[in-house]
């Protein structure tokens, strides 16, 4: 029976480091205020002319692909998750597919925003376990510096976001207990204007107007304290499904990588599934939250540091806009 299994771990972050102090020269913020409310101490901020969506998510693939062994020209498929697309369409996965040497393979966008990496890894495993594709290469990259005001008006969201990329390598196998034992998926769109970004809208027949920037429309809103009951309820919930599913308990948790939202939202979660700091991945303090971006990167981090291991359980979940949330048990 096939089941698919991540093989290669990649990433990518820009070279420029914007710390708290950096932000507080734009906006009424500082140091203190910024990690006492996110845990956040600096994130990366994109190169104009350098730096984009598609070019960030295949610096991450490539690292991904050279650490499985494999080529592009190897690759079946590309899954890309962003809320940040290059252009308002095409997507994404596309202009990344240009980036490498990769066949004229099929490449598509997963807008999920938080959730985007876990949709999308759960989209590649159903591809494989059908037996449609051998090698998929998952992808979640975002720019979103540019996305925000750098002002007292902006500064709610402008200080918790940052840029980045990462990248896995999905591939079929046979082992028996190996790779994602499941994933799982969720959405509420009861509550979609509680997190989200209207502007430029296709509901309008002016997409964007004066009026919109003057008012600050088009800046992204988000209720925080909403976002946090809701996260703080979902993401137990979603992993004990999971661990449920394949007969397994919270305390057979080797690893624990969380989408990267808010520094208090992870501790609360430790704190209710009882997981010793060791077990958890938490790196949100270096690149603020990047989206679709943030368990890929989390991840590889973790491998790099030496605590992904052989037949450890690796548990992934996120929460974010939509509401989106999704949880993937893997046995690495």
């Amino acid at each position: 029976m096939l089941h698919s299994k991540i093989t290669g771990v990649g990433m990518y972050v820009p070279e420029t480091v914007v710390t708290n102090a950096d932000m507080s020269k734009f906006m009424d913020t500082s140091d203190e205020w910024i990690i006492e409310r996110t845990g956040i101490k600096e994130r990366r901020f994109f190169k104009e002319g350098t730096d984009t969506v598609s070019k960030m998510g295949a610096r991450a693939a490539a690292q991904a692909l050279e650490r499985a062994g494999k080529t592009a020209e190897e690759v079946d498929f590309i899954l890309f998750a962003t809320l940040s697309p290059d252009y308002y369409f095409p997507g994404s996965g596309v202009l990344m597919q240009r980036e490498l040497p990769f066949r004229n393979i099929g490449a598509l966008d997963i807008r999920g925003q938080c959730s985007g990496f876990i949709y999308a890894l759960s989209v590649a495993d159903q591809f494989i376990k059908t037996g449609m594709y051998k090698t998929i290469l998952v992808v979640g990259s975002e720019i979103q510096s540019n996305i925000f005001e750098m002002s007292d008006r902006g500064r709610n969201m402008a200080v918790i976001f940052g840029d980045g990329a990462g990248a896995v390598v999905l591939e079929a196998t046979t082992e028996e207990n190996k790779g994602i034992l499941t994933t799982k998926l969720h959405s509420d769109g009861s509550q979609a204007e509680e997190l989200f970004l209207e502007h430029p809208s296709s509901n309008l027949k002016k997409r964007l107007n004066h009026e919109m920037i003057d008012n600050g429309a088009m800046l992204p809103h988000m209720n925080g304290k909403l976002v946090f009951i809701n996260a703080l309820k979902y993401f137990p919930e979603v992993i004990r499904e999971g661990l449920a599913e394949v007969n397994l308990k919270e305390e057979d948790i080797d690893l624990l990588v969380p989408h990267q939202a808010n520094a208090r939202i992870t501790v609360a979660l430790q704190k209710e599934m009882n997981i010793p700091d060791e077990k958890v991945v938490s790196n949100i303090h270096k690149y603020g939250n990047t989206t679709a971006g943030s368990i890929p990167i989390a991840l590889c981090e973790a491998w790099e540091e030496g605590r992904v291991k052989e037949n450890d359980l690796i548990v992934l979940a996120a929460f974010g806009s939509g509401f989106m949330w999704g949880s993937a048990i893997i046995r690495w």
